[in-house]
């Protein structure tokens, strides 16, 4: 229940970022929020209607790739959102464009960032961006900043130049956020010490795309028999890994250590694993 209230709070403050400091100075989100917010400046088209119709071929791709809780938690986001869209009236908070673009990038960061740590998307560009990063290690904002070059040349063409600039600082603030906040890119190791290796092991190799190392143990006070289990996994995945440890045993002593730096291949099901 509680990442199912912070993918709707996520999805509430991108709405209050989009109609209060985006669309009224014509300033454009990233990805597909920002293809919807086009069509609902030229069209008479409402902009949240756009966005969930834009969504559904990209929701379809997440469920066959990213699996079905990811593309469950992924339409509740865009379904909050569409609402909050309805609901939050197009009002200008400040005056000044470029004040709009970077508030309105932060608020948009932090919504989106906030998805993201739930293992979430806001739909559009950001599945994309999912299985890329899934695939190869690279920081999600600043792919999503790359991949949304596309909509400020757009907002160029069929808005205005000065919007497309603006737009392109908001994306450049949004991605910058997302990436203070979502840190995937930031790679942990996990060094787990349990009486009950076996069951641990196939949990975490059933519910997990990396690998995972088994060492035999000692307890030096009580000379009993461990195995400890050694995993590098992605930060966002922690929030997944750490109930699946809990189930098999509550009393498993994991250790949660940042990696500098991981040289190798990271996923299990990679073409050259």
């Amino acid at each position: 229940m509680q990442r199912l209230f912070m993918v709707i709070i996520g999805s509430i403050i991108i709405g209050f970022a989009y109609n209060l400091f985006l669309i009224p100075h014509k300033v454009l989100s990233s990805g597909i929020g920002g293809i919807a917010m086009i069509i609902g400046i030229l069209t008479p088209f409402n902009t949240g209607t756009m966005n969930f119709l834009l969504n559904l071929p990209l929701v379809i791709i997440g469920f066959m790739k990213l699996g079905k809780r990811f593309v469950a938690h992924t339409l509740l986001s865009i379904v909050a959102l569409t609402v909050a869209l309805y609901i939050i009236p197009i009002k200008a908070v400040s005056t000044d464009p470029i004040l709009s673009a970077v508030f309105g990038g932060v608020l948009t960061g932090i919504g989106v960032g906030l998805v993201f740590r739930q293992s979430a998307s806001t739909g559009g560009f950001d599945i994309i961006a999912m299985l890329l990063t899934n695939k190869r290690d690279f920081p999600l904002g600043a792919l999503l900043s790359a991949m949304n070059a596309v909509v400020v040349f757009v907002s160029g063409f069929f808005v205005n130049w000065d919007a497309a600039l603006y737009t392109m600082l908001s994306i450049f603030v949004t991605g910058k956020v997302v990436d203070a906040i979502h840190t995937s890119h930031i790679k942990l190791t996990l060094m787990i010490i349990t009486s009950k290796g076996e069951e641990m092991k196939q949990k975490l190799l059933t519910n997990l795309v990396r690998g995972v190392t088994v060492m035999d143990g000692e307890g030096a006070y009580s000379s009993q028999s461990r195995k400890i289990l050694m995993t590098v996994i992605s930060r966002y995945e922690l929030v997944d890994v750490k109930p699946l440890i809990h189930e098999v045993d509550p009393n498993a002593f994991v250790n949660i250590t940042e990696t500098v730096e991981v040289v190798g291949l990271f996923r299990r099901d990679m073409p050259d694993k």
